[in-house]
């Protein structure tokens, strides 16, 4: 006999059922033009080759690139069994990375779509990856959760370097653009993760080891630190399980210069330096609109109807948020279409408001209608 393993054939609470009920319908609007895909989205990279296309990476072990102008899936790149945390994509040559759930790095050739080199050295899952040049050299970072972060010849697939010093699993990478240039013989890359350090490594083809100074580890979270990126001004942006999103100052040692504060976990943060906005992506479905300089929450972009997982900074100001809600939806961050999207969501609430409140009934008399019409009747008698 068959047994059905859908959720309606389980006691669910009622506040389980409102939940999904809420889910379903909100699942149908069309917000932030939405791409939508079969799985849950876990991280997003932008393409340098063509900006307007995007790579994500899937739960159901894809790698997809997606045209953000047609709004179609131009590309897909299978293989992985298993669910994709992260991905990257070289400048250098021909191929996009991906980490996984099976504790390998799987690539693939861009331009034939074909399977390429699988890295294997990490004993659990594959959390972030970055990719970058150095001294003639594609180098392939990856952090795992671990603890440990493993440098990759990126052509050959050599182990160059195992990096320790993490007590819990790695969340997030970013290359200090103040320190890096291809030419040069060392780079110094950041590092965070679920002990919410952030530490800082400074590598080479020959050797890395782990910057050690009065500043480090760098703490600037009381938990997780999911995302870590720089700005112009060569700041580190960070978002946190900790509800918060912060600027860390360079020119204060990594002090805290600004915070943001959330309803629920900050799962990613970017900088919009044209428009002067930050930008963040939270666990409570919600793509947060902040001014810079004030700190103020300027605006919040409500379509997505599950955790938004990761967010990417494209040309023209235009941000792109993904989810695990299975889409892709891109937002505009320019002043007359924040305007314009600020008048709308005020239009909806209002209208949300009016549709509410019980309407007249116009064939029932107020009470003083009904004395008027009693007098008039008792004139005519």
């Amino acid at each position: 006999m068959s047994r059905s393993t859908g959720a309606g054939h389980f006691f669910q609470t009622t506040s389980a059922l409102n939940e999904s009920a809420r889910k379903a319908t909100k699942s149908k609007n069309t917000k932030g033009n939405p791409v939508k895909l079969q799985s849950k989205i876990l991280a997003a990279a932008a393409d340098p080759h063509d900006s307007a296309q995007v790579y994500v990476a899937e739960a159901a072990g894809n790698v997809k690139r997606i045209n953000l102008e047609t709004t179609n899936v131009f590309a897909t790149f299978s293989g992985p069994a298993a669910p994709l945390t992260s991905v990257a994509v070289s400048t250098k040559s021909d191929t996009v990375f991906a980490g996984c759930w099976d504790k390998t790095i799987w690539s693939w050739s861009i331009s034939t779509r074909k399977l390429g080199r699988r890295f294997h050295g990490h004993s659990d899952f594959v959390k972030a990856l970055l990719v970058f040049a150095l001294q003639g050299k594609e180098l392939l970072l990856s952090g795992s959760a671990d603890t440990t972060i493993i440098v990759w010849d990126a052509a050959t697939g050599e182990k160059l370097h195992t990096l320790k010093g993490h007590t819990r699993g790695i969340l997030a990478l970013a290359l200090d653009p103040a320190e890096y240039a291809p030419t040069k013989d060392r780079v110094v890359v950041f590092s965070a993760g679920s002990d919410r350090e952030i530490r800082r490594w400074s590598i080479g083809l020959s050797s890395a080891t782990e910057i050690q100074d009065s500043h480090s580890p760098i703490i600037a979270h009381e938990t997780n630190v999911d995302a870590i990126h720089f700005d112009s001004d060569d700041d580190l942006w960070t978002a946190s399980a900790d509800r918060t999103a912060k600027c860390l100052s360079r020119a204060r040692n990594w002090k805290e210069d600004s915070r943001f504060e959330h309803p629920d976990y900050v799962r990613d943060v970017v900088i919009d330096e044209e428009g002067g906005w930050v930008v963040t992506a939270c666990r409570d479905e919600e793509v947060r609109v902040w001014e810079r300089g004030s700190g103020k929450l300027y605006h919040t972009f409500s379509g997505h109807f599950e955790e938004v997982t990761g967010l990417v900074l494209m040309p023209g100001q235009k941000v792109v948020s993904v989810s695990i809600d299975g889409t892709v939806r891109q937002w505009s961050l320019k002043a007359p279409d924040l305007a314009e999207a600020i008048k709308e969501a005020e239009d909806e609430r209002l209208g949300k408001t009016k549709e509410s409140e019980p309407e007249k009934n116009e064939n029932v008399m107020t009470a003083e209608e009904e004395a008027e019409l009693a007098a008039l009747m008792e004139d005519s008698e």
